[in-house]
């Protein structure tokens, strides 16, 4: 299966559109590796996802053979997930507000 519509089939990322941009931007790393959304997913894969203010590690554990699954959690294992708020907003510069008449 390829890596947008496992994304999507999982539940990790609302639509296939989306999950294409973020493999686009470079958002979505596979073994630790960027990867294209044609990729495709193996069982024992690590995906890395970098989704907004947050970096989310999942390991995937089945693929399936369907677009629909009753249970998407049960096709990956939640390895990590953290917050990167912190980070995004210490690297900010800031910029300074014109007044605007």
């Amino acid at each position: 299966m390829r890596l947008d519509s496992f994304l999507k089939v999982s539940r990790l990322v609302p639509r296939r559109t989306v999950a294409q941009h973020l493999c686009e931007a470079g958002a979505v790393l596979v073994n630790g590796l960027p990867a294209k959304s044609s990729r495709p997913v193996r069982p024992g894969d690590t995906l890395t996802l970098h989704l907004r203010r947050r970096r989310l590690v999942v390991r995937v554990l089945a693929v399936p053979e369907t677009k629909s699954v009753k249970a998407p959690a049960a096709l990956y294992e939640r390895l990590s997930e953290e917050l990167l708020a912190e980070e995004f907003l210490a690297e900010a510069p800031l910029t300074p507000v014109e007044d605007v008449p």
